[in-house]
């Protein structure tokens, strides 16, 4: 008798061997396999909060089957008590192992609302936008100057919130003390800077945090500069006139302030490398405008006669060869046709049109660059008119 009872105790130890085996296989499944997820949601992540609020929240919004795998899951992968605060895209189908993942990996919230600090040549704004999880896409909630936030209602909700993101985003051509003025208003960021080189700062986007320094965010934006400026200079075109990495990037602020036509910047970068060839004078008027501001605000007006004729440090009407520094921030595009001009022997260029967008006229001898000159003169007394 006794031998029969323990015979069938191990029968039924060994059928609940195989289904627990079995659970754990399919239990294995559902937190690997695709999700349920038909579109992207936004998942918050309150500060404080544990594994097990989270995941009834995904179960709510249809994102996982069983909160219940999903915290196991996490357990066994030692992700449980990793979780991140912020705002987290979760897109469709993504399995349970993936959103543990999203919720535990730390960095910053890749959705919810975004406050975007923009700083442009002729003016800055602050633009509060929110990511639509179906469409991916960043709906604009409210957009102002900076003078205008203490008193915007969406900016001081937004700026309450544990999750919204922040950003610093610098348009190409820039100066330093335009970034330095501006920066320097915001109320998320701490300490003061002295103003950099100008042309050090890469032009670009950039997370940041409350209780970032002012000295932190510039010096990520220097070394942006630096690493971009060496890659340029070490893929650069053989038997250019330009001796070092700093006189590329003198070269690139001026093609900077002269086109932002993206399809002409190598063209006009041959212009100034051709010039550069024949020691000639650059004539180019974003240096004799850097020359009267020195960089400091816009100059709001056409260049004077008196203006075009004084000699300056970076008129180059007056001075042949390159500026002494650069004139702005170029962006990437514009250092890479500094070192990779468009093989012409253009040496005149004027505006196309009145509409900066519609690029310029390029020409080889004076005669025809006058001709140019003339139908762009004839432009502007019928604008005139």
């Amino acid at each position: 008798m006794w031998r029969h009872i323990a015979s069938n105790a191990l029968t039924f130890l060994a059928v609940l061997l195989f289904l627990a085996g079995g659970v754990v296989i399919w239990g294995r499944s559902q937190y690997l396999s695709e999700g349920p997820l038909e579109q992207a949601i936004c998942v918050q992540v309150e500060r404080g909060t544990n594994l097990r609020a989270v995941s009834r929240n995904l179960e709510g919004q249809g994102a996982v089957t069983s909160g219940a795998i999903l915290r196991i899951g996490a357990d066994y992968m030692d992700k449980a008590q990793d979780l991140k605060a912020g705002s987290f895209l979760v897109p469709e189908g993504a399995s349970m192992a993936e959103i543990v993942d999203i919720v535990t990996r730390g960095g910053a919230s890749t959705c919810g609302t975004e406050i975007v600090y923009r700083i442009g040549v002729t003016a800055a704004e602050i633009q509060v936008r929110e990511l639509d999880p179906a469409s991916g896409r960043y709906a604009e909630r409210a957009k102002f100057a900076p003078g205008d936030a203490e008193t915007n209602p969406v900016y001081a909700e937004m700026r309450a919130k544990d999750d919204t993101r922040y950003r610093v985003a610098l348009a190409e051509g820039v100066t330093s003390w335009q970034v330095v003025q501006e920066l320097a208003s915001l109320d998320l960021l701490e300490g003061e800077a002295e103003v950099p080189a100008e042309g050090s700062l890469a032009p670009d986007s950039y997370e940041v945090q409350p209780g970032d320094t002012l000295d932190s965010v510039i010096a990520r934006m220097q070394g942006a500069q630096e690493a971009i400026l060496a890659d340029a200079w070490e893929n650069r075109a053989d038997d250019l006139p330009l001796e070092t990495p700093e006189e590329a990037l003198i070269l690139a602020s001026i093609i900077e302030k002269e086109t932002g036509n993206a399809e002409e910047r190598g063209q006009v970068a041959s212009v100034f490398t051709n010039r550069l060839r024949a020691d000639m004078p650059l004539q180019t008027d974003p240096t004799v405008i850097y020359g009267v501001t020195e960089g400091k605000g816009v100059l709001g007006r056409g260049l004077r006669r008196s203006e075009l004729d004084r000699e300056t440090p970076w008129n180059t009407y007056v001075i042949k060869g390159l500026p002494p520094t650069p004139i702005a921030n170029p962006g990437r595009a514009s250092i890479v046709a500094a070192l990779n001009p468009a093989d012409t022997d253009f040496i005149y260029f004027v505006a196309r049109t009145l509409d900066p967008a519609d690029g310029h006229n390029f020409a080889v001898t004076l005669d025809e660059h006058n001709r140019n000159v003339t139908a762009y003169r004839a432009l502007e007394a019928q604008r005139n008119q």
